[in-house]
């Protein structure tokens, strides 16, 4: 048998009470379905007088629902039907996306294959949301852009990746040091074997060989 959760939403508070029949329809409709399916209801959470045009994730008792899955191992969410859940269509879909991208599945149990169907208005609301969604990341990479461009202009460096000179300053000392020393012929150290003198004192690279001799030449050109 597997486990689940139902949600309950109702939109006005007017409707919220003993005497109302609002929740005990909902919960009627959804248990009637789990008993069918043998599935079982491990947990329920109600939105009182919260609208359908709402987001999943800023109403208090779908939070709660989603931390409670999160730590019960229950997958499938129980609900009347698509309007309990949103009656905004962006939201249905978004909010659905969500779930399954959660690894969650919702189920309407009016329709079962609601979420599932690949409807006309559901592709072009999803191919809507892609666009803006590609448009929006096209316009955040061109805003970084521009500010890394500012940045270079004013300091002449944009943080990003730190090289040795900023990371390893001691590395940066020694290698000079080292470079200043002559040979028997009066030429400078070569840097294959500064590279390894600067290994026997520890100085090594990031997988624990020596420096290659191209890295400690750029670091004093």
């Amino acid at each position: 048998m597997q486990n689940a959760v139902a949600y309950f939403r109702t939109s006005s508070l007017s409707n919220v009470g003993d005497d109302k029949d609002t929740l005990k329809r909902q919960k009627d409709a959804v248990e009637t379905y789990a008993k069918k399916n043998k599935i079982q209801i491990v947990n329920e959470f109600y939105d009182k007088g919260i609208s359908g045009t709402v987001s999943i994730h800023e109403r208090e008792q779908f939070t709660e629902l989603l931390a409670y899955l999160k730590s019960n191992g229950a997958k499938i969410i129980l609900v009347e039907n698509a309007s309990r859940f949103a009656r905004d269509l962006t939201v249905q879909l978004v909010g659905n996306k969500m779930l399954k991208d959660l690894g969650y599945e919702l189920i309407c149990v009016d329709a079962p294959n609601f979420f599932t169907e690949e409807t006309p208005t559901a592709i072009m609301i999803q191919q809507i949301l892609g666009s803006v969604a590609q448009f929006e990341k096209a316009n955040l990479v061109a805003k970084l852009v521009g500010a890394r461009m500012r940045i270079r202009k004013e300091k002449g460096k944009c943080e990003g990746r730190k090289g040795l000179k900023e990371t390893n300053p001691e590395l940066v000392k020694r290698l000079k040091q080292l470079r200043r020393k002559k040979t028997t012929s009066g030429k400078p150290i070569g840097f294959t074997r500064i590279a390894n003198i600067l290994y026997l004192e520890n100085f090594k690279d990031t997988s624990g060989k020596p420096f290659h001799r191209e890295v400690l030449r750029r670091l004093v050109s």
